[in-house]
């Protein structure tokens, strides 16, 4: 169901796992070296000359190998690090050891080769990138293709990294796994979601509440139910504002429909959720007091997992549950619940994922096209399937509605937010038109994905 994805010190620990290493490090090196090369000449077929900038590490090494069987390919290669009138750059600057920003010596050769128009091939990871977290202090190598040895590093699927790698090539250099603390989520997922049974009722099939909504903001909550609907939760109870009740009774066909008053709601809602199994917090409710007020008792007093979403995460607080909590948060919500700037989550997202996770004791999911799930003490799990189409105002709230059927269908909420957020991405890339894509297509689309 996972991949794993390494980091520095794991890739380490499996080199040296290998039979007769050190000792045998040249061949490891050989055949990366060679794999760099094939993969290159396969990308650029018409590709004669090629420039391969080499650092002093084993990364270095693997560059000049991939020169020579350039050379021997019939293409010239030179060992440079002046790219000017070269059709391919070869980075083979730094390797998987480097964090934090170039000096300026080689911050001036990445520089040079970002204002290079030719292709960049990049020799295990983009230089400037941590391989470990995906970070990026200083100029970084923008790459058109990565081939990395053995498995995918954290930091060519986790942002900003992964922006920095193209496309990447996994190469196998005959190295065995080791365990690692990063996994990369799967397709294969999807085949442990629960389907309803002969056995089954729409009350066993689980059963999810979904609380939200406001004047201008209805849309929201009725693209959560539904979205829970498709992901195959066998009822949905749909609790809003009086004042929404007749724009949910016309949009939403399935769920049943429950209005509340702002002044005995959390009485209203908690009388709903005595036969769900898991609640939807959130969507489109708004900012107001009141609003916050029933988001905060709801959490304390409703013993459901819970996710958590949208303007439920305005003013959250730490609150201890005894069920199950996902928060799915994107980059600006996860900055107000940790009291940061965005941009330091947008440039540290492994960190600010697993400082939220240990500060609210819950699950959190943070939003991307490299969505991290990250439980309190647990490794990260990374869903990055999802297009660049889901951008796009709604999809969050689909997003929520098939991981609290997931959670109603009883899995573990890392599993659940990760299955949901790969079924999420899954059904967004198989809808046929990418350009307009809202968020009702991806919600039409989910069945299909789960099957």
């Amino acid at each position: 169901m996972f991949e794993h994805l390494y980091s520095a010190n794991e890739m380490r620990l499996a080199e040296a796992a290998y039979p007769g290493f050190p000792g045998t490090a040249s061949e490891l090196m050989e055949r990366a070296g060679s794999a760099v090369a094939r993969e290159a000449m396969r990308a650029f077929p018409r590709a004669r000359r090629f420039a391969v900038v080499c650092g002093g590490g084993a990364n270095g090494g693997d560059g000049r190998i991939a020169a020579r069987v350039l050379r021997e390919a019939g293409r010239e290669a030179v060992e440079t690090d002046d790219v000017d009138g070269f059709e391919v750059i070869v980075d083979a600057l730094f390797g998987t050891g480097f964090h934090g920003a170039p000096r300026a010596q080689a911050a001036a050769v990445i520089e040079r080769i970002n204002a290079s128009p030719a292709p960049v091939v990049a020799v295990d990871i983009p230089s400037g990138v941590d391989a470990s977290t995906g970070e990026v202090e200083g100029p970084a190598v923008e790459a058109a293709l990565t081939v990395t040895f053995h498995a995918r590093k954290v930091g060519l699927v986790v942002a900003p990294g992964r922006f920095h790698a193209g496309r990447v090539v996994v190469a196998d250099i005959g190295l065995a796994d080791v365990e690692t603390e990063a996994r990369r989520a799967t397709e294969a997922l999807l085949r442990d979601v629960p389907r309803r049974a002969p056995h089954d009722s729409k009350f066993t099939a689980g059963v999810v509440l979904v609380v939200g909504g406001a004047p201008g903001t209805t849309g929201a909550p009725v693209l959560a139910a539904t979205a829970a609907l498709r992901a195959d939760a066998g009822y949905v109870t749909l609790a809003v504002p009086h004042a929404c009740l007749p724009v949910v009774e016309t949009l939403a066909l399935e769920p049943v429909k429950l209005g509340f008053e702002w002044a005995d709601a959390a009485a209203t809602i908690r009388a709903a959720a005595a036969r769900a199994d898991a609640v939807a917090l959130g969507p489109g409710i708004g900012r107001s007091d009141e609003a916050r007020a029933l988001v905060r008792e709801l959490l304390d007093t409703i013993a459901l997992p819970a996710v958590v979403d949208a303007d439920a995460l305005y003013g959250l607080e730490p609150l201890p549950r005894a069920a199950a909590t996902v928060l799915t948060p994107h980059a600006g919500e996860l900055a107000r619940l940790l009291g940061v700037d965005a941009a330091w989550v947008a440039a540290h997202r492994l960190r600010a994922a697993r400082d939220a996770a240990e500060r609210y004791g819950a699950v959190v999911l943070l939003k991307g096209a490299d969505t991290i799930v990250q439980g309190a003490g647990a490794g990260p799990v990374v869903a990055d399937m999802a297009p660049p189409s889901l951008a796009t105002a709604g999809s969050g709230d689909v997003l929520t509605g098939v991981i609290a059927a997931f959670l109603a269908k009883g899995l573990d909420p890392v599993i659940a937010a990760a299955t949901g957020a790969t079924a999420h991405g899954i059904a967004a890339a198989t809808v046929q038109h990418q350009a307009g894509l809202v968020a009702s297509d991806v919600v039409a689309a989910l069945p299909a994905a789960l099957s």
